[in-house]
């Protein structure tokens, strides 16, 4: 690594272990922040932990900054040319000891619930075998709890794990006080009301509490590993997206006669031909050399429908070839490759933290301290009221049971894990959890023209010349080559137009929002937006473009001008219901593009598109985009050439059309793979769908603690209930998260309404 520049920061991810509930994401966060300008968002979800740091602060430092907080971590493998998704955390029966646990609690609890629910199966001594049953739960079972416990006590910390070990021990110890000591308390002032009845009396006539020595590690280790198989479903997308990685490649050498080898994804090199049979995954992104077919892109930008190829195509790794045999030359691998960015984009998505979160985190922080200054003023009020020393244990330890600081540190990385997945799946790339609130409340969206509400496939539809120049041929070819060096599809098409050889260009100038400059066989040659007087035969073409509307490209050599170029377009086939849907969502869409007038109104009118923009450079855009918003304006602007980044940069929200420059991708908080606007509409109506199941999860998680607390700490709700309570709040979370994991586009919903 090259050593960098003082001051600078640099952002490296950790794989952290442990972690059960938000308590534990607060405690880690905290630790790694006390280093000094270190910042960090670490999530419950996927088990990681993204973190800003000076670059004099070393990895190892920050691991052991983990460490120091009870956690495990650890780096992420480093990256190959196909980069696999980040690892996700652990599921937590596996930490506590896999299925094989859970099914042995299972098999010791289930008698000891059953003699202690069914009065009539009980038996003389019928304690002593429950007693013997619950031992190993309360020791065994429990122990990763008792671990995690004992590890934050060194660290003076507590979690949910210290609330669930100190519910077994109070438990059990009780229990067995009662069994061996035999203590007996004051049948009068047992508190009356209890939703389940107790597990029995000792000989001596104190009541032990064995069902919930097992129920509570029961009923935890079930929700976990629930929770734990749920949330391994809300990453499916990114999982699936490193499936289409190939893993090898059969290539062709052209030095060595054509003979084809099989090398490692790996040894790929840009340039390099290889070859795609029919049923196989095209290796990485290129342009086919040889071959036609139609390839199958769906799993990676959501388009339903096969694409048909043929030599000069480019094809994006991942696809599945569907037809002929296909030769094709390499043209990015590894990290630079569409399905890597996408993977990386997915990835960086799910590390982020909504707002909401970051707000249930820190009440997570301060949850368990409470809870447990709550368990031991509630022990202390039921002894000092006279009630029997049983009837107090069982309010406290149902408090420390009840509560669950999980659900919070779940509500909303799960709903994220899934959106975000979901989005992928349907070719929409978020950048993170800021974006969906943004664009959740976007009210008005700027539309370039070329290339996002039409095709950007533009060909040349008409030349014409003036009388005594250098004549259309001439002028065709050196505005091809002027425009070789232009991404703008109104170059591409005049390049395609003018042919092969073309001359050599020195001193070209890309003139934003105007066009494009340079020298070619010894002259000056402009292609650029007509303006100004023309002579009479261009002026005629250019109300013919206007009519037509096609875009008029003005060719001026040594500043005369020579020839106007119509160049069309055709409105993609989706834009009208992105407009017409984008609308009834209560979003107004306006028109800003670097073409005439009369060309931007007349796409306009065929839209339905009433506020339009024309002429407008790069700044007007970004002017634009300024005006609206100091108007109260909720702004995104969708665009994909390098004179709309300013804009998609200066906007609430970027959106970009995944067929676009990397300028302009780099610049936007939305990517469109696919290309297809109408997935503004979809993305719009999963950011307002994905917010409400946030809302709707955190509101559980608040409700339910604000609730069962104090019905706990009265006496309402006996231990064992209180656990399955526990579990099941985390569980109902998660699954609420994974219903977005089958949101489909639907009927558009207005402002307000439900998606």
């Amino acid at each position: 690594m090259t050593a960098p520049e003082a001051g600078a920061l640099a952002t490296t991810d950790l794989t952290v272990g442990g972690m059960t509930c938000a308590a534990c994401v607060r405690r880690v966060e905290k630790r790694l922040a006390k280093l000094e300008g270190v910042s960090a968002t670490v999530n419950l979800a996927t088990g990681r932990a993204r973190v800003s740091h000076p670059t004099d602060v070393t990895p190892d430092e920050l691991v052991a900054a983990v460490e120091r907080a009870g956690y495990t971590a650890e780096l992420p493998a480093p990256p190959g040319p196909a980069p696999e998704p980040h690892p996700q955390q652990p599921d937590e029966a596996a930490e506590s000891g896999g299925r094989d646990r859970l099914v042995v609690t299972a098999l010791l609890s289930l008698p000891v619930l059953v003699l202690s629910m069914v009065p009539a199966l009980q038996f003389r001594n019928w304690q002593w075998l429950c007693f013997v049953l619950a031992a190993p739960v309360a020791v065994w079972s429990a122990w990763p709890f008792h671990v995690r416990a004992v590890r934050g006590l060194r660290h003076t910390a507590a979690t949910m794990d210290t609330l669930v070990s100190l519910g077994v021990v109070a438990s059990f110890g009780w229990s067995a006080y009662a069994l061996f000591l035999g203590g007996a308390g004051n049948p009068a002032m047992r508190m009356p009301f209890t939703l389940l009845p107790s597990a029995g009396t000792a000989d001596g006539g104190a009541h032990v509490y064995l069902e919930a020595v097992v129920a509570v590690p029961l009923f935890v280790l079930t929700g976990r590993f629930l929770e734990a198989r749920a949330r391994h479903g809300t990453g499916r997308a990114l999982r699936s997206l490193a499936v289409l990685a190939a893993k090898d490649v059969a290539v062709r050498d052209v030095r060595d006669g054509g003979r084809e080898r099989r090398i490692r994804i790996e040894e790929l090199r840009v340039g390099q031909v290889f070859v795609v049979r029919p049923g196989e995954r095209v290796a990485t992104d290129g342009e086919v050399v040889e071959g036609s077919s139609a390839v199958d892109v769906s799993l990676v930008t959501g388009e339903s429908e096969p694409v048909e190829v043929q030599a000069g195509s480019a094809v994006v790794g991942g696809a599945v070839n569907a037809g002929g045999l296909l030769l094709v030359r390499a043209t990015a691998v590894g990290a630079d490759t569409q399905l890597a960015r996408i993977t990386e984009l997915v990835s960086e998505a799910q590390a982020g933290k909504a707002r909401a979160q970051r707000l249930a985190d820190a009440v997570a922080g301060v949850f368990v301290p409470v809870v447990l200054s709550i368990a031991v003023t509630v022990l202390g009020f039921w002894l000092g009221a006279g009630a029997d020393p049983q009837a107090a244990v069982t309010a406290c330890v149902a408090v420390l049971v009840v509560a669950c600081p999980c659900a919070l540190g779940l509500a909303t990385p799960t709903a994220l894990m899934a959106a975000t997945g979901r989005g992928a799946q349907l070719g929409v790339l978020v950048s993170g959890p800021q974006a969906l609130e943004t664009l959740r409340h976007i009210d008005t969206v700027v539309l370039d023209k070329t290339g996002t509400l039409t095709t950007g496939d533009m060909s040349v539809t008409r030349v014409t010349e003036v009388a005594g120049g250098i004549g259309k041929e001439a002028a065709v070819r050196l505005a091809g080559a002027v425009e070789q060096g232009s991404e703008h599809p109104l170059g591409r098409a005049i390049v395609a137009y003018a042919g092969r050889p073309l001359p050599e260009v020195t001193g070209f100038r890309a003139l934003p929002g105007l066009g494009v400059s340079g020298r070619a066989e010894g002259r000056t040659v402009e292609v650029r937006a007509p303006d100004g007087e023309l002579p009479a035969p261009l002026a005629r073409a250019l109300d013919a473009c206007a009519t037509a509307r096609h875009t008029p490209v003005l060719v001026l050599v040594d500043g005369r001008p020579e020839a106007l170029i119509a160049v069309g377009d055709l409105v993609r086939p989706g834009s009208y219901r992105a407009v017409d849907r984008l609308r009834r969502l209560g979003v107004r869409p306006v028109l800003a593009t670097g073409d005439r007038a009369e060309t931007a109104r007349a796409v306009a009118a065929e839209l339905g598109i009433d506020d339009v923009r024309a002429r407008c450079t790069p700044e007007d855009k970004a002017d634009l985009v300024r005006e609206l918003r100091e108007r109260g304006c909720r702004v995104a602007v969708i665009g994909d050439g390098v004179n709309d980044a300013a804009a998609l940069a200066g906007a609430d929200l970027g959106i970009a059309m995944g067929s676009g420059t990397d300028v302009a991708i780099g610049a936007a908080d939305v990517t469109l793979v696919r290309g297809d606007i109408e997935a503004v509409a979809d993305a719009v109506r999963l950011a307002r769908r994905t917010l409400g199941t946030i809302r709707a999860n955190l509101l559980w998680a608040f409700g339910y603690n604000a609730l069962t607390v104090p019905l706990a700490a009265v006496g309402l709700l006996n231990p064992m209930l209180a656990a399955a309570a526990m579990s099941a709040s985390s569980v109902l979370v998660v699954g609420n998260s994974l219903r977005l994991r089958t949101w489909q586009p639907g009927r558009p919903q207005r402002l307000g309404g439900a998606s």
